[in-house]
């Protein structure tokens, strides 16, 4: 019984391990091509995959939260967003002195 425990907490460990190393992109993983994580995660039972899970890639600290770098979505950039709300009022405003007055009878 404790036998078939441990061989089922072996094999877990190792699929957990396994799809993380997979998932995580080529930037973040520390020490070794992802290729060489994924042959020592599946042939080296429980060294490799407590291997990878503290040594293998980058951990995000500050509560999970990944703080990217690079370019932000527009409609996450403030600066974006004020732009275009000018552009918007600026066309409304042009809009409005080329219409013909509706007092002019015209």
């Amino acid at each position: 019984m404790a036998r078939g425990i441990i061989a089922v907490l072996s094999i877990a460990l190792t699929v957990f391990a396994l799809a993380d190393c997979v998932q995580t992109e080529d930037e973040k993983i520390k020490g070794l091509p992802k290729w060489a994580w994924i042959v020592l995660i599946v042939l080296l039972p429980w060294v490799g995959p407590i291997t990878w899970l503290f040594v293998g890639k980058e951990r995000t600290s500050g509560g999970g939260q990944v703080h990217r770098r690079g370019p932000v979505a527009p409609d996450e950039d403030p600066d974006f967003l004020r732009r275009l709300d000018e552009d918007i009022r600026r066309e409304r405003r042009k809009r409005r002195e080329q219409e013909p007055g509706e007092g002019d009878g015209g």
